[in-house]
């Protein structure tokens, strides 16, 4: 969506206002933010939502930054001003940049950074700290959102062959393995014993989710809560038998099938020894170091990539994590190819998972009772934040607005609908969502709300890339998007607009409606013809997109009669879940394009059952279970988006 609300300040300010000059501390009662729910994984390594990685921002420095305009500041040791709409601003960051492209093709990036920039502790930042997180990110073992490693750096391929995690090996090795090269029988043998009781934790977590949240209100036993989670069992079935018949349905992918079935434990949490078969066990030929990570000078460093790429600039603005902390300082002997950890070892790493620290403005100080909480870092290289304490407090959106208008959180981000906007009108008492009780900020939004549909749940046969697949897909996808407009009119007013595109209208490199080969999203019917006409009002667009479904379904191999769907193939359903974060009332701006759809689905034979979750934490929890066959969200982008770590899938899906 086009812009969202923050009261009083936009969320992505936060740094810019707490951190400027240096000046008076505010040392009286902590300023409170209204929050969405956090998962606790506050690393700049292995954090993933965005909620999570606001805290580790707020406590961390990135090697190189960006102005107001999403543009990489290249002089931030020494400073640099850039105009943004008529007025001056200079950047600082930890790093001048320089990027030189050599007559072979390849291209040096050469970095030289502050010396006066300190860790929370501390401690100093150096160039080792710079060179520690190079290698954490490019790990043969790390497992993080970051891609890092996926830059064409020279000796980057060379130095993560020849190395997996034990798990990974164990694990392909099968139960009767008896080849004990890279580990000893000892170790085999606890590996599933630990693997088959982490099942059990599994299975019991699931059944107790199920339980916990009302799904299995008439019949709570093992079976039945199996059977809601997708796997049938007997109805004597223990846990064990259950784990059992999970893991041949995967056909004995554990790592995909703990991440995949996970009811809110990581497999991390639920097997004994965990870090141990994280550990990388070397396979073959591996380099020592990658040689395009040269330290070149005590404050310099030199990153050679072996071809040219436009987007590796944003790439290299990863967080500078401080090896003292993270890793081992008594590990880090640059001469002798040691970067503070045994490679294909991240334990130390993954350890402070739930404890960021880092030179950012802020220091963490704990998460307790769902509020995240911040002191000031005084030595914060632009100058230590006049605010002193700082919260994150978790809570519904519903609630956001109330919390600012009765004082219990200073600033928010609710949803910015037109109801949102009368209550900050009547709030103020001057018809303007700006007063002396609340100011309301709005920005363009780098990010979008969007329709997710599961391959995996929503599927022909179980063969998720098949064209019967996709054509199931896009029955409903067609339907959905033809109350796009509506919804967003209604909920925003023109606050919003309509993306046909998943790239938010605010970056450079989304598709304009000038281009030749624009198109509206879901408008061609089976056949690829035209699906509305310009003359056409709301019913008429409506049974237009109904039919082109039926046309969809149809080729999905639904038997449709009589302009409705009275049968589904196999694999396929005539009733589907679409789960919405919108607190257990309807707050949300997608939840009226979900009500609409559903009556419009009615009317052609297939049942939309739309699920309204009051925890948004389940859906993601759902969605990493493989549980939710369609789903509503929104994510944030970079300033070069990453299409890659979004979108890429080793499956032709759809």
């Amino acid at each position: 969506m086009k812009k969202i609300l923050a009261v009083v300040l936009a969320l992505a300010l936060f740094v810019t206002v707490f951190a400027g000059c240096a000046g008076k501390a505010n040392n009286s009662k902590p300023l409170v933010v209204g929050y969405s729910n956090f998962s606790s994984k506050f690393s700049p390594f292995f954090a993933e939502t965005a909620y999570d990685q606001d805290v580790a921002t707020m406590t961390t420095v990135s090697l190189l930054t960006i102005d107001r305009q999403g543009a990489v500041v290249e002089l931030g040791k020494t400073g640099e001003t850039r105009a943004y709409n008529g007025t001056d601003y200079k950047y600082y960051g930890p790093a001048d940049l320089k990027i030189t492209t050599n007559d072979d093709g390849t291209v040096y990036y050469d970095f030289e950074l502050r010396d006066d920039i300190k860790f929370s502790d501390g401690e100093k930042l150096t160039v080792d700290d710079v060179i520690f997180s190079m290698y954490v990110l490019s790990d043969p073992t790390y497992d993080g959102s970051a891609t890092f490693f996926a830059l064409p750096i020279k000796g980057m391929e060379e130095y993560r062959a020849g190395m997996d995690t034990m798990f990974n090996l164990i694990a392909a090795a099968g139960r009767d393995n008896t080849d004990f090269t890279n580990w000893t029988q000892e170790d085999q043998t606890a590996f599933w014993t630990a693997i088959d009781a982490a099942g059990v934790k599994l299975v019991d977590e699931i059944v107790a989710y199920c339980k916990d949240n009302g799904y299995n209100a008439a019949e709570d036993s093992i079976s039945a809560c199996m059977a809601n989670w997708g796997f049938e069992v007997p109805a004597d079935a223990t846990a064990a038998d259950v784990f059992k018949v999970m893991v041949e349905q995967y056909e004995g992918d554990y790592a995909t099938l703990f991440s995949k079935e996970s009811a809110g434990s990581a497999l991390s949490d639920l097997m004994d020894g965990y870090d141990k078969y994280t550990k990388g066990i070397k396979t073959g030929d591996s380099a020592a170091n990658i040689a395009g990570i040269e330290k070149t000078g005590e404050n310099t460093l030199r990153v050679t990539l072996t071809e040219v790429d436009a987007t590796a600039i944003y790439q290299f603005g990863i967080p500078i994590a401080p090896l003292h902390y993270y890793g081992d300082k008594a590990k880090f002997d640059y001469d002798n190819n040691s970067f503070g950890f045994d490679k294909g070892d991240l334990s130390t790493v993954r350890a402070k998972t739930t404890q960021p620290m880092g030179a950012g403005p802020y220091k963490f100080v704990k998460f307790e009772n769902g509020v995240v909480s911040f002191e000031a870092n005084k030595d914060y290289f632009l100058g230590t934040p006049k605010t002193t304490n700082l919260q994150f407090k978790e809570m519904n959106d519903q609630d956001k607005l109330n919390g600012v208008i009765t004082g219990s959180v200073d600033i928010t981000d609710p949803s910015y609908s037109q109801d949102t906007a009368k209550a900050i009108k009547e709030a103020n008492g001057n018809d303007s969502v700006v007063g002396d009780k609340i100011t309301t900020d709005t920005v363009d939004n780098l990010g979008y709300g969007y329709l997710g549909i599961s391959a995996k749940a929503v599927n022909v046969n179980g063969e998720i890339g098949s064209e019967a697949s996709k054509n199931l897909r896009k029955a409903f996808a067609t339907v959905f998007a033809n109350f796009r407009d509506v919804t967003v009119d209604s909920y925003y007013g023109d606050a919003a607009e309509v993306i046909n595109y998943p790239i938010s209208n605010t970056s450079w490199a989304a598709p304009q409606k000038t281009d030749a080969d624009y198109a509206i999203a879901f408008s061609k019917d089976v056949d690829g013809k035209d699906i509305y006409t310009s003359d056409m009002d709301a019913d008429a667009r409506t049974a237009a997109a109904l039919k082109a479904a039926l046309g969809f379904f149809q080729a999905a191999g639904y038997t449709v009669a009589d302009g409705k769907v009275t049968a589904a193939p196999k694999g396929a359903k005539m009733e589907y879940e679409v789960w919405i974060p919108a607190d257990g009332s309807g707050d949300h701006p997608s939840f009226m394009m979900l009500s609409d759809a559903s009556d419009a689905l009615k009317t052609i034979g297939i049942n939309l059952i739309v699920k309204d979750l009051a925890n948004s934490a389940d859906l993601w929890t759902g969605i990493e279970a493989d549980q939710v066959p369609m789903w509503c969200a929104a994510w944030g982008a970079t300033p070069d988006p990453d299409m890659y770590q979004v979108y890429y899938s080793g499956v032709e899906s759809g």
